[in-house]
C-alpha cells in the first residue's frame, strides 16, 4: 500500500480500537453502576443486550446509504452516535434512558464497523488481506481489553469513565474528517431497499459457511463472558481465579491474530480455518476433562483464544475472498448480523444447558458448536468463479 492508503488504514483500525475501547468499558461498567444501585440480575442482562438489538435493527438499511453517500459519511455518523450517547448518560439515570443510549450505541457502533470493514476489504490487496483484516481484530480486541480497566475509574466519579470515553472518540472522529470519501463499486444504478435484500440472498448463497465463523465468534465471546462466570463459582472456582481465566482467552487471541492472518494469505484461508476449528473442538474437550485443575483450564484458554480467538476475522477475510466487490458491503453486513444473532443464542442455550447439566457442559457446548461448524466449512464447496473476481488494489 501507498502512503495515503496506510494513512488511512492506521486511522480506520484507530477508530475501530476506540470502539472497542468503549464496548468493552460498557458492559461492566453500566453493569457494576446497576449492581451497585441493587438491580437485579436479571434486568442488568437484559438491558446488556440492547447493545445488540441495535446493531440488528440497523443491519437491512446500511448497504443502500453507503452506495451513496459513501465510506466517510457512513464512519462518521456512526461515530457521532456513539460519542453523543456516551457523553449523555451521565446527564440522566435511568433504566429506559440508558437502555435507548445502548441501543443508540449499537447502530452508531455496526454503521462505524461496517463502513471499516467494508472499506479495509475493498481496498486491501489479496495478498494482504488477511494481515490487514487481522489487524484489524487486533485492534478492536485490544480496545476491548482495555476498556474493562476505566470501570476503576467509577470510585472517583460515575460519569468519568463516559466522559473520558467519549473524549478520546472525539479525537480519533475529528482525525476520521481528514479522509477523502470513496463509494463502494455498486452494480445498480439505483440502490434500493429490495436491491439490498436480493444482495444479501446473492452473498448469502455464495459465501454462508464463511459467515458461520463471525457466528461461531459471537457465540463463543457472549457465553464466555455471559455463562462461564456462573458455571465456574458452580464447580468451585474462585472470583479471582476466574479474573485471570477470562484475560487468558484475549492474550491468547492477541498473541496469534496477526500470524494466523499472514498464514492464511500464505496457504489459503480455508485450510487455516479448519486447523484452528478442530484445535479449538479438542482444546474445549480437554477444557471439560481438566475443569477441576485452575493450570490446566488456564492452559485451556490460553490456547482456546491461540486458535479460534481469531474466527471473526478470518471469516471477514474468508468472506472477501468468496464474493465479487459488489457484494462486499452486503457480505459485511451479514457478518455483523450473524456475530449479534451468536452473541444472542450463546447465552440462552448456554443458561439452559448448564441449568440441566452437571460437570463439563459448559465447555461440550462450545466443543459441539465449533465442530458444527468446522463440518460445514470442511465438506462446502467453494464457488471458484468468484474467488478471482477480487481486483488487486494497489
Amino acid at each position: 500500500m501507498n502512503g495515503k492508503l496506510q494513512r488511512r488504514f492506521w486511522l480506520l483500525v484507530s477508530a475501530v480500537a476506540l470502539s472497542g475501547f468503549s464496548q468493552g468499558m460498557l458492559l461492566p461498567l453500566i453493569a457494576i453502576i446497576f449492581e451497585q444501585s441493587g438491580i437485579s440480575s436479571t434486568v442488568n442482562g437484559m438491558h446488556a443486550a440492547g447493545l445488540y438489538i441495535g446493531l440488528l435493527i440497523a443491519s437491512p438499511f446500511m448497504e443502500k446509504p453507503l452506495q451513496k453517500f459513501g465510506f466517510k459519511p457512513m464512519i462518521l455518523t456512526g461515530g457521532i452516535l456513539v460519542i453523543t450517547s456516551l457523553a449523555l448518560f451521565p446527564i440522566w439515570k435511568a433504566l429506559w434512558f440508558w437502555f435507548v443510549l445502548r441501543l443508540v450505541i449499537g447502530i452508531g457502533d455496526h454503521m462505524l464497523h461496517f463502513g471499516t470493514q467494508t472499506w479495509i476489504t475493498s481496498f486491501s490487496p489479496v495478498h494482504k488481506r488477511g494481515r490487514n483484516i487481522a489487524i484489524y481484530g487486533l485492534f478492536f480486541s485490544l480496545g476491548f481489553s482495555i476498556g474493562p480497566l476505566m470501570t476503576r475509574l467509577v470510585t472517583i466519579n460515575e460519569a468519568l469513565p463516559f466522559l473520558l470515553s467519549a473524549g478520546l472518540s472525539f479525537i480519533i472522529w475529528a482525525l476520521l474528517l481528514t479522509l477523502r470519501n470513496e463509494l463502494p463499486e455498486n452494480n445498480d444504478t439505483q440502490p434500493s431497499f429490495f436491491q439490498s435484500f436480493k444482495r444479501f440472498h446473492q452473498a448469502w448463497k455464495i459465501a454462508w459457511f464463511a459467515f458461520l465463523l463471525p457466528f461461531g465468534y459471537g457465540f463463543l465471546e457472549s457465553t464466555l463472558h455471559g455463562n462461564f462466570p456462573v458455571y465456574a463459582l458452580r464447580i468451585g472456582i474462585t472470583v479471582e481465579q476466574l479474573s485471570i481465566l477470562l484475560p487468558a482467552f484475549a492474550v491468547g487471541t492477541i498473541i496469534l491474530q496477526i500470524p494466523l492472518g499472514t498464514l492464511s494469505d500464505k496457504y489459503g484461508r480455508r485450510k487455516i480455518i479448519t486447523i484452528i476449528l478442530f484445535g479449538g473442538v479438542l482444546t474445549f474437550i480437554c477444557a471439560s476433562l481438566l475443569e477441576d485443575s485452575f493450570i490446566g483450564l488456564f492452559i485451556c484458554f490460553i490456547t482456546a483464544g491461540m486458535l479460534v480467538g481469531s474466527t471473526f476475522s478470518l471469516g471477514l477475510s474468508y468472506m472477501t475472498d468468496l464474493l465479487p466487490k459488489h457484494l462486499l458491503p452486503a457480505g459485511n453486513i451479514l457478518c455483523g448480523i450473524c456475530f449479534s444473532l451468536g452473541s444472542i443464542v450463546g447465552p440462552l442455550i448456554g443458561g439452559i444447558v448448564i441449568q440441566l447439566f452437571d460437570q463439563g457442559s459448559f465447555f461440550y457446548i462450545i466443543s459441539s458448536m465449533l465442530f458444527i461448524i468446522w463440518i460445514c466449512v470442511f465438506f462446502a464447496k467453494e464457488r471458484s468463479s468468484t474467488l478471482n473476481c477480487q481486483s488487486n488494489a494497489s
